[in-house]
């Protein structure tokens, strides 16, 4: 078939790319609009630590020994005090302070292999549950629809995957056993201080409610920094996202306007810096007032017992003193810890609240309840659309149907064209096959099923694209070839990229199958990396071979060494071609042309030509040119 047995182009179609353009910042609103709010959040942060529950006993149980051992050396250097060093009426007491000290060792031991074990578990479970949550929230974008990624910066995803994600780490390596061993060491401390002496506890401790509630205050600062933070993080990863790549540095370039990229750069940078000297220092004036405080207490201790003891209304000893000032001492780096992971608490909840809220999105197109695979005994290859109509989610009010009313059918082993004016709609049939997008009304059905009752994995494995941007991962030519089947051998690697025209070209390089392709397969040539494409699609060997417009960018001579791998490509199986130049279809068995989404001429290139409508028209336009151009 001379022509081209297999047009390609997946971009050409107006009506699907002039829908998923517009503001970023109106795609960001309408995907926060669709996000529900977060509810009991708490409940599912603590849900994510579910899988872990033995290691999070067994660190429970250190947690507590360990926070309990802390208050046995304050109690044990009271006696060291009282009963070794000065006993009442006589000389130090040798005996009891050598017992008193080794006790005290073993408890500094013990405590210390307690730690070390208590980290290994808090750091394997906490980036367990990062991973964990990582790798869901990954899957759950995998699912989303294709209008999700049209919509929302790369790299504001990115962000969501990796610097918030990422926020999160101390609070789940770290919080359980922070909160749990420091409140255990609080109220041992506490209870201890009362033990020694009620009075001074009250004075140490009176000042505390105020302490907390200014905490909870300074809180609710940092969690609305952290938030503009986070923000902050997204616009800068998106900004290095769409310069930093290839192409964006090329487009950079190629416009001189590296420095005005830069100066973007700088100015979301200095917004950065900004938030992070912010968040860095909300709270720090809390906290300076909380340690000056704490810290002063032995002294106000000093004093009060002091006036007590001048008084005559207690009896302290120096050993009491002490150990009370030891306990209180060791009151405080644990209150202090508590406070700050407090605040953590609350500003985490704004970053968990985010990735909560991608986790919460629900893909448009998902498989029904009762869901088939596709029957490989029915009409694999045929394709029918009856009185289809299509919108893209994001049309305005009044504006018209991207397809209106659109029925055909075409058959297994059929070679179909779909041609029209820029705009007409004919690249969003190409999407509603495989279900990219769902058809607002009317039925699409795959062999005799509709599309929508079949599993789409299982859909999408029977159709094959060839897309006008080629896509080709910074690996090898075999591991981008290999995308289409994991399990194939080197044999049928090679067979795919005879078919395909480019094996000859492939065992030219010196790395041969080898050969890394950069990034986007820039190091290669257009035709070489459509090839490339092509052969990919072969690999996976499908029913139904989609090509958009994947000559369209090509000179002349690679379009016509890609035609004949895409002749090769499109023999026997049934093959959609969304085509441009006309001149490549023209042997296709049927050819339908589509203007303002609708279907107005069918039939084969000879039919259309003696019709004298719109085909016939853009045909004679383009010969005309292209007679022109000679």
């Amino acid at each position: 078939m001379s022509g081209m047995r297999g047009m390609a182009a997946a971009g050409g179609g107006g009506g699907g790319r002039g829908r998923v353009s517009g503001g970023d910042a109106d795609a960001q609103r309408a995907l926060n609009a669709t996000a529900p709010k977060i509810p009991h959040l708490f409940r599912r942060i603590v849900e994510l630590f579910a899988p872990h529950r033995m290691a999070i006993v067994v660190t429970i149980v250190l947690v507590l020994a360990g926070a309990a051992l802390t208050v046995i050396p304050p109690l044990l250097t009271e006696r060291a005090f009282d009963q070794g060093l000065f006993p009442k009426g006589g000389e130090p007491n040798l005996p009891v302070l050598v017992e008193i000290v080794v006790l005290m060792l073993v408890v500094f031991v013990v405590s210390a292999l307690l730690g070390v074990w208590q980290t290994y578990l808090t750091a394997s479970v906490g980036n367990k549950v990062m991973g964990a949550l990582r790798v869901r929230l990954f899957s759950h974008l995998q699912s989303m629809e294709l209008s999700f990624f049209t919509h929302t910066k790369t790299g504001i995803i990115q962000s969501r995957l990796q610097n918030d994600v990422g926020g999160v780490a101390n609070v789940l390596t770290n919080t359980m056993s922070s909160i749990l061993g420091n409140t255990v060491t609080v109220i041992a401390a506490l209870v201890a201080m009362l033990l020694l002496n009620w009075q001074l506890t009250i004075v140490a401790v009176v000042l505390m409610p105020i302490l907390v509630i200014a905490q909870r205050r300074v809180g609710q600062v940092r969690a609305r920094i952290a938030t503009k933070t986070q923000e902050s993080l997204s616009d800068m990863t998106a900004i290095t996202q769409e310069t930093l790549s290839v192409s964006g540095i090329l487009l950079s370039k190629s416009f001189n306007r590296q420095g005005a990229e830069v100066e973007r750069y700088s100015d979301e940078n200095r917004n950065q810096i900004r938030l992070q000297v912010s968040q860095a220092m909300s709270g720090q004036w809390f906290f300076a007032m909380v340690n000056i405080f704490l810290s002063s207490i032995p002294a106000i201790v000093y004093l009060v017992s002091g006036w007590l003891i001048a008084g005559g209304s207690t009896d302290i000893s120096a050993g009491t003193i002490v150990a009370f000032t030891t306990v209180q001492a060791r009151l405080l780096f644990p209150l202090l810890a508590l406070m700050r992971v407090a605040l953590d608490l609350q500003t985490s909840g704004a970053l968990f609240a985010r990735i909560f809220e991608y986790l919460d999105l629900r893909p448009a197109i998902a498989d029904r309840p009762d869901a088939v695979p596709v029957d490989p005994n029915r009409e694999l290859g045929r394709i029918e659309f009856d009185h289809v109509v299509f919108r893209y989610p994001d049309a305005r009010e009044g504006e018209r149907n991207t397809l209106d009313d659109v029925s055909f059918v075409i058959r297994p082993g059929e070679f179909a064209a779909f041609v029209g004016p820029s705009g007409a709609g004919k690249t969003t049939v190409s999407y509603l096959i495989p279900r990219f997008y769902d058809a607002t009304s009317g039925h699409i059905r795959f062999g005799d099923t509709d599309v929508k009752d079949l599993q789409q994995e299982s859909l999408v494995s029977h159709i094959g694209v060839v897309s006008q941007e080629t896509y080709l991962f910074h690996a090898t030519i075999a591991e981008n070839l290999r995308y289409a089947r994991p399990d194939a051998t080197d044999a049928e690697i090679e067979d795919a990229a005879r078919r395909a025209n480019i094996h000859e070209t492939i065992v030219g390089f010196p790395d041969g199958y080898r050969t890394v392709v950069g990034e986007r397969g820039y190091r290669l040539s257009g035709g070489e990396k459509q090839r490339i494409a092509i052969a990919r699609v072969l690999l996976k060997d499908p029913e139904v071979l989609i090509l958009d417009e994947a000559t369209s960018a090509l000179d002349t001579i690679s379009e016509r060494v890609v035609q004949q791998a895409l002749d090769t490509a499109s023999s026997g199986r049934t093959t959609i071609a969304i085509a441009h130049r006309l001149s490549t279809i023209v042997a296709a068995d049927v050819i339908f042309v589509i203007d303002h989404g609708k279907v107005v001429e069918r039939g084969t290139h000879r039919e259309l030509l003696e019709l004298g409508g719109v085909y016939s028209r853009l045909y004679r336009e383009q010969t005309e040119s292209a007679v022109v151009e000679d």
